[in-house]
């Protein structure tokens, strides 16, 4: 037999509260009755109903998600999990979400995992991420059956043929979808071959859309490594899934209308973009022969050829000029050379001999004679020049 302490049994009943299945996630309905709000902002009732009662409390760190907290005797229906309260020793309802009876529990739960997941940040604007411009691989999720999956091959093909989609076929409705739908944007991203992902299903009822608010497809379009368009329902209809997702389109329709270009228009701006590059070019080309031309003027201005030619016309100039002053040097030279021949004709001897006069020399040793006195002192033998001949003679006087 085995002895148990209190903190023992109390620690057992806890586990067995905290691993049950169905008190660990549980709603229930009842009345509000001992409302209590705690200075630090806790709030403590009990929820009555049928002669039974269960203490609930909701911290403070849950009340963010509350619209609106409860007054006494509101009937309720409120999600949370049952523990045991060890100081007390009594089972009471932890509640983390609670709405006014009357709402659908589908609506409760949205509203529970909307405020949940936006807390979370799975719904920042800032994290959504654009879409390729000119994509390659469309990976889409949707049924094998209906007119979603022809809808969108028939939009995609008509806009741009040159994507290819990859389809990863999965239920859209019904208890197996959400675990379906998780295992097919696992596969399409595990392949690696898509720029983004569709997840679509066509127009049905509110309970049959129900799937695209399961919290772990919310986590698991929020983990894809490649942007996620929800195309869910009509275009009033809103599920978790279109929340978190990138890019949200009102329908399947619209989700391959956006998510592809146009290729005709593409077309249309390529054509327009090639004749204003023709343009374009014309115009520099025109501008560079403009340039060109300038460009050649100044340098034929600056070229050494013309400056060479500039330098042989000097050349020749001054060459000119030397030859004139050349000339006029020498034809000077010729005139003062004939004056002074003049001047010296006129002194020379055999010039003066030539008008009529005659020159004495001694016949001993040619010594010039030109008074008597010379003539006395010399032996007599004198020879007299004359301009066309000599004579020698014997002086007797």
């Amino acid at each position: 037999m085995q002895i148990l302490d209190v903190q023992q049994v109390t620690a057992y009943i806890k586990e067995l509260l905290d691993t049950d299945p169905i008190l660990s996630d549980v709603w229930l309905r009842g009345e509000v009755s001992s409302f209590f709000e705690s200075a630090a902002g806790h709030c403590y009732f009990t929820l009555t109903g049928d002669g039974c009662q269960i203490k609930s409390v909701l911290f403070k760190g849950n009340r963010w998600s509350i619209p609106e907290l409860p007054r006494q005797g509101d009937e309720i229906v409120a999600h949370g999990n049952i523990s045991i309260y060890p100081d007390q020793g009594q089972y009471q309802l932890y509640v983390d979400y609670l709405a006014a009876e009357g709402t659908g529990l589908a609506q409760i739960e949205f509203e529970r995992l909307y405020r949940q997941l936006d807390a979370e940040g799975l719904f920042d604007e800032s994290r959504k991420r654009p879409l390729p411009v000119f994509p390659r691989t469309i990976g889409l999720v949707t049924s094998k059956q209906g007119a979603v999956l022809h809808d969108i091959c028939h939009v995609v093909g008509r806009r741009y043929p040159v994507a290819q989609i990859i389809l990863a076929p999965s239920a859209v409705q019904g208890a197996a979808a959400p675990a379906e739908l998780q295992a097919a944007l696992r596969k399409l991203v595990a392949s690696n071959a898509c720029d983004f992902i569709i997840v679509a299903r066509g127009g049905g009822a509110p309970e049959e859309l129900v799937v695209f608010n399961d919290e772990q497809l919310a986590r698991a379009i929020f983990r894809s490594p490649v942007p996620v368009i929800s195309a869910i329902g009509h275009e009033t209809d809103t599920t978790i899934a279109d929340l978190v997702a990138d890019v949200r389109a009102p329908t399947p329709s619209a989700a391959a209308e956006l998510s592809v270009p146009d290729g005709r228009e593409l077309l249309s701006a390529i054509h327009s973009r090639l004749a204003e590059a023709r343009d374009h070019a014309g115009d520099s080309l025109a501008d560079a022969d403009d340039h060109l031309a300038r460009a050649v003027s100044r340098l034929r201005l600056r070229s050494p050829e013309r400056r060479l030619n500039h330098a042989r016309q000097a050349t020749d100039l001054l060459t000119l000029r030397a030859v004139s002053a050349a000339r006029r040097s020498i034809e000077r030279r010729r005139a003062l050379l004939e004056t002074r021949s003049a001047g010296l004709n006129s002194l020379n001897p055999a010039a003066v001999l030539q008008r009529g006069y005659a020159a004495i020399e001694s016949a001993d040793d040619g010594r010039r004679l030109a008074t008597v006195g010379a003539i006395k002192q010399s032996s007599g033998q004198i020879v007299i020049r004359m301009s066309d001949g000599q004579l020698r003679a014997q002086t007797e006087s």
